[in-house]
């Protein structure tokens, strides 16, 4: 459909990348896609050991419309691609006072189930009235901030196009200056659920405290659409894209490291490999943006960037171990929350040291899909947020204590007393291992962080203010981190190279 044929570049085959080259390949345009890895997938990487399978990088997914979307680009069904569960409870909560609850989708039945777990603090009304205001906030995010490019608030709203009433009402009701903690704690009283509730925030890896309010939003998207399990793990659909891409005509070459992009008059010409520089007529940039424009380009706009002074989100330590036997009182997901949040999140993003005291997030999804484990064991993925790299931390030598408290805290909290005995397989990443295997910012698992109460929810633009023909995709590009953003910033970043070649007046003419 597109006016203009362009020959492309998309630089990294993360899962954004993956879908900014199903979305211009359906779109009629010649895509090459580049990956330094041998695999693509990027984070949604897969390690098989012993028997064992692990999805290595990200494994909640939510907002599946996004994948129908891309899907639909190409008039595929999703169905002949991927095999997606909806997984309700959708999280199991871990406290360290010893209680527990399940997140369950529905919010009638999920208010009834606070109200039981925390009598006589009207937390279930508290509940509802809380996603009433995370319904809004998608709304309007749905109007103003989803599928366009959107690098500041002037993209979001032509003030003199949309200088009206309804317009101005829906900016007020975006709580600016307002924090999702605060939100939350303002409607549901009891310390725990609001504990549960935070950790919204951490698909974006972002401190709630210091994250904007519309981030609430998140909360509404996953009871409206679900949280869902692709059989044979997220890997799954990284698999899917890749295989969509190839049959649009894409390119798909793995293992070759793009060390520049050539640039002649502000524009793009070109991307420069070791075996020189290919032509291209524009370039999807699926890398950190901020690493992009530091690395890639260089010069004065590359420190123009760096200026902004964007902050990288936290890191992490993953643990994956193969458990000869699986725990049953697990669910597919699960959180072991931390003592205290406010103390967690202190240490990690502000003072920029490991919490002493940290949360878990666990996958066991051997109850969902045996064929992660041999038969009766567990695929046990660990995930707990960490600073992001600061010049002092040395993970060989931080890695061993802080593992045996992360162990130390599973067993305590969340009833796996004799996890070590169970242990067959393991292997670890650290924030250092993520820096370097990803090319993310300082170790950031999820791009840039959501802090600032007023725009902390902006990110670099997916269409370049300083470069044209450089589109950007990811987790560090707007919308921002977590699976279905990610996958909706490699779409956006396709449709606004599309509109830019003319395919957006032909699709208009075909109406």
């Amino acid at each position: 459909m597109a006016g203009d044929g362009r020959n492309v570049a998309v630089i990294g085959g993360g899962l954004g990348g993956l879908a900014a080259a199903c979305v211009l390949g359906a779109r009629g345009h010649k895509v090459t896609l580049y990956d330094k890895n041998a695999w693509v997938g990027g984070k949604a990487a897969v390690l098989h050991e012993g028997g064992f399978r692990f999805d290595m990088g990200p494994t909640i997914l939510t907002v599946p419309r996004v994948l129908f979307r891309i899907f639909g680009e190409a008039n595929r069904n999703i169905a002949d691609y991927l095999d997606l569960v909806r997984l309700d409870p959708q999280w199991r909560c871990f406290f360290d006072d010893g209680s527990r609850i399940d997140l369950m989708e529905d919010i009638p039945t999920m208010s009834a189930e606070m109200d039981r777990f925390a009598p006589g603090k009207g937390a279930g009304e508290g509940y509802k009235r809380f996603q009433e205001i995370a319904a809004h906030l998608h709304g309007v995010s749905d109007k103003f901030f989803f599928w366009k490019p959107v690098e500041d608030l002037f993209d979001t709203i032509d003030i003199k196009a949309n200088f009206s009433p309804s317009t101005m009402r829906d900016v007020i009701s975006l709580r600016m200056g307002a924090s999702v903690a605060g939100t939350i704690r303002g409607k549901v009283k009891d310390d725990r659920l609001a504990q549960m509730l935070d950790h919204f925030t951490q698909y974006v890896g972002s401190n709630p405290y210091a994250s904007p309010a519309v981030l609430c939003s998140i909360a509404h998207m996953q009871a409206a659409d679900g949280v869902w399990y692709p059989m044979g793990g997220t890997r799954a659909v990284a698999e899917a894209l890749a295989k969509l891409a190839g049959e649009l005509g894409a390119d798909i070459r793995t293992g070759v490291d793009v060390k520049g992009i050539e640039i002649e008059n502000g524009a793009v010409r070109g991307v420069r490999l070791d075996t020189g520089v290919e032509a291209y007529d524009s370039v999807v940039s699926n890398m950190d943006s901020i690493r992009t424009y530091k690395e890639l380009i260089g010069g004065e706009v590359g420190a123009r960037m760096e200026r902004k002074g964007y902050e990288p989100a936290c890191s992490g330590v993953v643990l994956y171990l193969g458990l000869k036997e699986k725990y049953d009182h697990l669910a597919h997901h699960d959180f072991v929350f931390s003592r205290d949040p406010e103390e967690e999140f202190e240490y990690i993003y502000n003072k920029g040291e490991p919490a002493p005291d940290p949360t878990a997030y666990l996958a066991a999804p051997a109850v969902t899909d045996p064929s992660v484990a041999p038969e009766g064991g567990e695929a046990l993925y660990v995930l707990v947020h960490t600073p992001y790299l600061r010049p002092h931390h040395d993970w060989s030598k931080m890695f061993a204590p802080y593992r045996q408290k992360i162990v130390d805290k599973l067993k305590r909290t969340a009833g796996l007393e004799d996890l070590e005995e169970r242990i067959v397989v393991e292997r670890h990443l650290t924030p250092q291992d993520i820096h370097d295997r990803y090319k993310v910012l300082n170790g950031a698992i999820y791009g840039l962080a959501s802090h600032g109460k007023f725009l902390g929810a902006f990110k670099p633009g997916n269409r370049s203010r300083q470069v044209r023909g450089l589109y950007l995709a990811g987790g560090a590009a707007h919308p921002g981190p977590g699976m279905p953003m990610v996958m909706m910033s490699g779409w956006i970043a396709a449709d606004a190279l599309d509109q830019d070649a003319g395919g957006a007046q032909v699709l208009r003419d075909a109406s």
